[in-house]
């Protein structure tokens, strides 16, 4: 068995999970600091409660978060040495501005909000849990240009085989980290929201709490609103900024064969499933695909065939990740819009309030497809251009190693996992008197 690809799925297992707790903390971090915020000033005990009773749940995927992340950054220095060894001088202080900045006043001020009610002032616990959302925001931005390095390599330069920082600058400033910074926390607000509306439905359709939730539903609305459009704005440009740097990327995204200007949009595409082309190409926009990647219908789109086969990702899972996410990304839209539009009338929905429930997961989902069609469309680079990732590993590791940690990953992760989200859910269920008594 192939130890790097072990690695892969070791390190893609640990990612996909932590990432399901990530989004939720910047975008509930935010709605409990804004409800609180309302209670401050206006005194008005109804957003004291909507602050506790969000923040619940808040504080178990806040910690989820935090356990499941730790594994990752050990992954650097057992399975992925050669990679550490080549990104060092520039991930080291990225990820060490993350750690000892954000971490650690994100996690301080977060026991300040928990355990400050009644012991503080009312402003300072206030200004405590603003400074935990401020704090998510600032931690995902140094992940998010450590990764965009990845994506888009820039001040570096190249000494005995290493990239040695040479503009720290240029590192903060890389238009592909930012672009999808702003992507990701705009997701992470939309899918904050859809969660916010989901665990209203449910009391609404259960009967229980109506006033209570309806003034947090139509908070949620308008917040799923506006994110779904920026996030969509954001995706837009992200992708032109991937047809720029990662033209393979973006060839696999539309899964796009021939080179050329003018290049059409199919609506309908099926990748041969072996071997080059497509099965089907059907319901073709002139010119539609060079202007999305350009803004000109005169823009080069490269295709796939201009790479050699060993330097193209796949692109079966990049292109219907791609597909699928855009899909749910104009579903939430959609059901954004009709929310802003009703939210006044959510509560007498009766059985159509299934849809917010069952609407939950698909923000989480349209998150993790984006993360892989990034990760794997980078592909077969773990820095785009500069390392591959078959040279990125641990030599002395062997595949049994490697294995046998990855099974017992998938256990404790499982239970990680699955605990936390029976606790989440029973938090949401239940009514904010109750919840309200984990603060006294």
């Amino acid at each position: 068995m192939d130890p790097i690809i072990l690695s892969r799925l070791q390190f893609a297992l640990a990612t996909i999970v932590h990432f399901f707790f990530v989004p939720l903390t910047i975008g509930l971090s935010f709605f409990v600091a804004w409800m609180e915020t309302k209670y401050v000033k206006t005194g008005d005990e109804k957003y004291k409660l909507q602050a506790k009773f969000w923040g619940r749940i808040f504080l178990i995927n806040f910690v989820l978060g935090v356990v499941t992340g730790i594994a990752l950054e050990f992954q650097f220095g057992t399975n992925w040495a050669l990679y550490s060894k080549f990104v060092g001088d520039i991930f080291g202080s990225l990820l060490a501005i993350e750690a000892t900045v954000s971490f650690f006043l994100e996690s301080t001020f977060i026991a300040v909000w928990a355990f400050g009610w009644d012991k503080f002032s009312k402003k300072f616990h206030c200004v405590s849990i603003w400074l935990v959302f401020f704090a998510s925001c600032i931690s995902a931005l140094w992940i998010l240009l450590a990764n965009g390095f990845m994506q888009n390599p820039v001040g570096y330069v190249m000494e005995d085989g290493i990239a040695k920082l040479s503009s720290f600058t240029d590192v903060l400033t890389n238009t592909y980290g930012w672009h999808m910074y702003i992507h990701t926390v705009s997701g992470a607000f939309v899918l904050a929201s859809f969660l916010i509306m989901g665990v209203c439905a449910w009391h609404f359709f259960w009967g229980k709490n109506i006033d209570f939730f309806q003034t947090a539903f139509k908070s949620a609305a308008t917040l799923a609103l506006i994110f779904t459009i920026l996030s969509g704005i954001a995706g837009h440009q992200l992708g032109q900024v991937t047809a720029k740097h990662q033209k393979s990327k973006f060839a696999a995204m539309e899964s796009v064969w021939k080179t050329g200007t003018n290049a059409p949009m199919n609506l309908i595409v099926l990748p041969n499933f072996q071997g080059e082309g497509n099965l089907i190409e059907s319901l073709s926009i002139p010119g539609a695909l060079s202007f999305l990647a350009g803004n000109d219908f005169d823009t080069e789109v490269v295709g796939l065939n201009s790479f050699k086969p060993e330097d193209r990702p796949p692109v079966w899972p990049v292109f219907f990740s791609f597909r699928l996410m855009v899909g749910i990304g104009c579903l939430l839209l959609a059901v954004a819009i009709i929310s802003f539009i009703i939210k006044n009338f959510v509560p007498s929905l009766g059985w159509l309030l299934w849809g917010y429930i069952l609407l939950i997961p698909a923000p989480y989902v349209a998150a993790e497809l984006g993360w892989m069609v990034t990760e794997i469309g980078r592909q077969p680079w773990v820095v785009y251009g500069l390392l591959r990732t078959e040279l990125a590993g641990s030599p002395p590791v062997d595949w049994y190693q490697i294995l046998a940690t990855l099974g017992a990953m998938v256990i404790i992760y499982g239970i990680i996992s699955l605990t936390g989200f029976i606790l989440m859910i029973r938090a949401a269920v239940q009514g904010p008197g109750k919840i309200a008594k984990h603060y006294a």
